[in-house]
């Protein structure tokens, strides 16, 4: 049975290239639940922020009380930059934010 053989192609110098992607910049990783939780429960700022929303934080004085302290251990400085965005009619967290 006779068989055709095709040359390789060569690749033209005008022939399309993968396009390159760029790389992803690094995302920050989330706060522990530790963090989170302890802002839910111990949380002394709450500012409204309309339509039944409400951004919950620990101020600096809630920071160092013992209860809080002994909470959050060695997370204690990250708390200090987390706030929570907080559904009042479902009862639930919409977005953790977390300064830079």
């Amino acid at each position: 049975m006779p068989t055709t053989f095709y040359p390789r192609r060569r690749p033209s110098r005008f022939s399309p290239r993968p396009a390159k992607t760029p790389a992803a910049a690094p995302r920050p990783s989330l706060p522990p639940a530790a963090v989170v939780d302890a802002v839910l429960r111990f949380h002394d700022v709450a500012l409204d922020q309309g339509g039944q929303r409400t951004l919950l934080r620990l101020s600096e004085r809630r920071l160092h009380e013992p209860e809080v302290e002994a909470a959050l251990g060695a997370d204690a400085a990250r708390a200090a930059r987390v706030a929570i965005l907080w559904n009042e009619r479902e009862s639930e967290i919409i977005r953790v934010l977390e300064a830079a």
